[in-house]
């Protein structure tokens, strides 16, 4: 074959060397080693490409090469395989047809034929099937833009790998950008080949894994059927959000709307607003009184963060709650408790605040703002207008032993005890306001006396007012302190090695801590009664003179090369001398605090917490009694397999009880379960089953449909379906109890 090599293999074929330099890039051909040494800089290696295929040709001529039969072409990680290829050498262009795919870390493109460049990693496909995590789809021609970008020219994407999917997005144009975004216009939302719904825009971060969709349904003694929705919107990279549109209907519609945005040298926040003109039908209002039967009730949420530079941010958070039904009704009517019980349980009266704070390098202050927003909060609220902290954390004083630290405050101070809630009261119990300047400096001497680590220390506290109680100048109060803090530790290694009753055990070693605090603190220069209350520093009063006690216990064994703690048991107390004030004037203990975690297997966890009345008056009914005590336990048995239940006990008050239980009981289905459960000594009414819920999650290849039935005492049952895709696990709207699970290890319970 004049000018032609041709080479034929029974299967698959890698060009020798000789072929390989010639379809590497101008410049980077692969040469020998050079007979001068100091042309050795002058030495390229590159990734060849490779082309192995049933039949392969090279023309010298046009610097082609064509393949058939099973070809397969690899190049700096991508793979191209069809039936029939042309390779220009030089320019890099392929054209490959009959069952083309091409392999690459950003997905996969499959298509009848391609034209493909492999320098610049862009292509065209006819008749592309493609997948790139957690899409899949289908369309008529694939433009390959980029290694970042694809366009999908009339085809349909879906989560679906089917191949007729449970759903899909069908648009005329459709743009892909592995590992970031997918971008469609004009969009048709399918069910099977059931066309729903109309989408004008689609625009889905890959980089977040909730839902554009949301639609939570069901059916509350309170809500009555309802309907709960949001809608996503990416209107821009640095700005998203939802748009909330909810039914209930006992008690009305609610809409509104969320943003989340990020600035360019501004930092990065969040906006929240939600309202509703709500027509409550659960409760009749009281005719002969001139009560509006509608209610106005809407959230404003804005919270912001700014990370000025490595030393310097800014936090700033606001709510404005608006609630005519609190007004009209009393203070027992609650819009977040309503309506973002989750936030509640949280906190039940979020402050409006700003944050500033610097670090130095050995030091750091602190700028705050705190507003009441909202005058229907709680008498007692704290205004900050503004209040300025400084703080140096212990160090060392030179090349002496001695350490110092000091922490400093000063700040105008409002105490708003007036509310729209209690007028009345208002006049008996005005506002406070104190202008104010707090310091405490504190000197230590770390030292170790034997085995034990023992630090003295010596402190003062200065506080400035501006007025006292009666108005009139004050000199500063002073709070003298002092104490010591003495700790040691003691261990033994067990050489024990055993696997009884599958406990894993790899050695032993028993770790035993104790510890003890001394500290005095002399009486304040001023008494508390001269001073306006507004929080704990105006209302040191007295002198104090305590000794903390501990004494910790941990077995640890190895699993895994890891050491575990088997079982880590606390006792902790306080000796108080002499006390100036409370019950007892004599010296006395106080109360035992117990904390035991035990850890004897991978798959069981167990946990508690007690408290042992010892100080107090002794005709109390609980002296010298367990005046409350909680436990957990939970069983883990692999992937949605797990059990855990536990207890809250109170002497003479509450004594809950909590199941949960999760089971796959087959690829197909799962069952949950939980319960709340009253006993013991609470009011009869109160007694019995709380609350329970059901649910069955069955797996519909591409979504799973939950089914969930709650009910609660005093609030009625509720039953729901929800919908996801199992791409997109996360909701937005979910009501599921869960069990707390214990930690482990060496975390300790808040």
């Amino acid at each position: 074959m004049s000018g032609k090599l041709l080479i034929i293999t029974l299967s698959f074929l890698i060009l020798p060397a000789q072929i390989l330099a010639q379809i590497q890039p101008q410049g980077q051909l692969q040469t020998q080693m050079p007979d001068n040494p100091e042309d050795k800089k002058q030495r390229i290696t590159v990734e060849p490409i490779i082309v192995n295929g049933d039949v392969v040709e090279f023309s010298t001529e046009t610097k082609e090469f064509t393949a058939t039969g099973n070809v397969e072409v690899l190049y700096k990680g991508t793979k191209l395989t069809c039936q029939k290829l042309t390779l220009n050498s030089e320019t890099k262009d392929a054209i490959a047809q009959g069952n083309a795919r091409l392999d690459e870390k950003e997905g996969v493109i499959e298509g009848e034929s391609l034209t493909y460049n492999f320098k610049n990693k862009a292509g065209i496909i006819i008749d592309a099937g493609f997948r790139s995590n957690p899409y899949f789809g289908k369309s008529k021609k694939a433009d390959k833009v980029s290694d970042a970008e694809f366009i999908f020219r009339k085809g349909y994407i879906s989560t679906c790998a089917l191949d007729n999917p449970h759903w899909r997005l069908k648009s005329r144009r459709m743009n892909f950008f592995p590992d970031d975004k997918v971008q469609i216009k004009d969009a048709i939302f399918y069910a099977g080949t059931a066309p729903l719904m109309y989408l004008p825009t689609y625009n889905r971060s890959l980089k977040d894994p909730m839902m554009h969709v949301q639609v939570d349904a069901g059916k509350s003694k309170i809500w009555g059927p309802y309907v709960l929705s949001a809608w996503r919107y990416n209107l821009a990279e640095n700005l998203t959000g939802r748009v909330y549109f909810d039914v209930r209907s006992k008690l009305g519609v609610a809409e509104g709307f969320g943003a989340n945005y990020t600035t360019k040298g501004f930092g990065k926040g969040d906006f929240k607003y939600y309202y509703t003109q709500e027509r409550d039908k659960t409760r009749r209002l009281n005719e002969s009184v001139d009560t509006p039967k509608v209610f106005q009730r809407y959230l404003i949420r804005e919270r912001h963060k700014w990370d000025i530079n490595e030393q310097t941010n800014l936090i700033t958070e606001y709510y404005k709650i608006i609630d005519s039904r609190r007004m009209v009704i009393g203070p027992q009517e609650d819009f977040l408790k309503d309506y973002f019980f989750r936030e509640y349980e949280k906190v039940n009266q979020p402050a409006s605040y700003l944050t500033l704070h610097h670090s130095f390098s050995y030091s750091s202050i602190d700028l705050y703002l705190q507003k009441r927003a909202n005058r229907w909060y709680d008498p007692g609220y704290l205004e900050r207008l503004p209040e300025v902290k400084y703080s140096i954390p212990s160090f060392q004083i030179g090349i002496t032993p001695f350490y110092f630290s000091s922490d400093s405050s000063v700040g105008n101070y409002n105490k708003k005890n007036t509310s729209t809630s209690t007028p009345a009261a208002n006049a008996l119990n005005p506002d406070v306001h104190v202008n104010r300047l707090d310091t405490t400096n504190k000197f230590s001497l770390p030292m170790k006396a034997s085995f034990i680590q023992f630090t003295p220390f010596v402190s003062n506290r200065e506080t400035f007012y501006d007025k006292d109680v009666f108005g009139e100048r004050i000199s500063p109060r002073t709070v003298f302190s002092s104490g010591a803090d003495m700790s040691t530790k003691f261990y033994r290694i067990f050489n024990i090695k055993s696997n009884l009753l599958g406990m894993n055990i790899n050695g032993l070693r028993h770790i035993i801590t104790p510890g003890s605090g001394y500290s005095y603190s002399h009486n304040p220069t001023i008494l508390s009664s001269r001073l306006k209350q507004v929080d704990g520093v105006d209302s040191i009063a007295g002198s104090s003179n305590t000794a903390s006690l501990s004494l910790s216990n941990k077995l640890q064994t190895k699993r895994n090369n890891q050491s575990v703690d088997l079982v880590d048991f606390l006792v902790s107390n306080t000796y108080t001398f002499k006390p100036k004030t409370g019950d007892k004037r004599g010296s006395n203990l106080g109360d035992f605090s117990y904390k035991l975690k035990i850890l004897p297997y991978a798959w069981l966890r167990m946990e508690g917490d007690a408290t042992y009345k010892h100080s107090g008056n002794r005709s109390d009914s609980g002296y010298k009694r367990f005046t409350n005590a909680n436990y957990d336990v939970y069983f883990d048995f692999g992937q949605d397999r797990n059990f855990g239940f536990g207890q809250r006990y109170q002497r003479k008050g509450g004594n809950e009880i909590t199941y949960s239980f999760k089971w796959r009981l087959n690829p197909k289905w799962k069952f949950s379960f939980y319960q709340r459960r009253m006993r013991g000594h609470a009011p009869s009414l109160n007694r019995g089953l709380k609350e329970q819920e059901y649910s069955i999650i069955r797996d519909l290849h591409c979504w799973e449909v939950d089914m969930t039935y709650n009910g609660t005492k005093g609030k009625g049952s509720s039953i729901w379906f929800i919908f996801r895709l199992k791409a997109f696990p996360e909701m937005e709207f979910g009501f599921q109890q869960d069990y707390h699970v214990p930690k482990t290890g060496t975390e300790r319970n808040n």
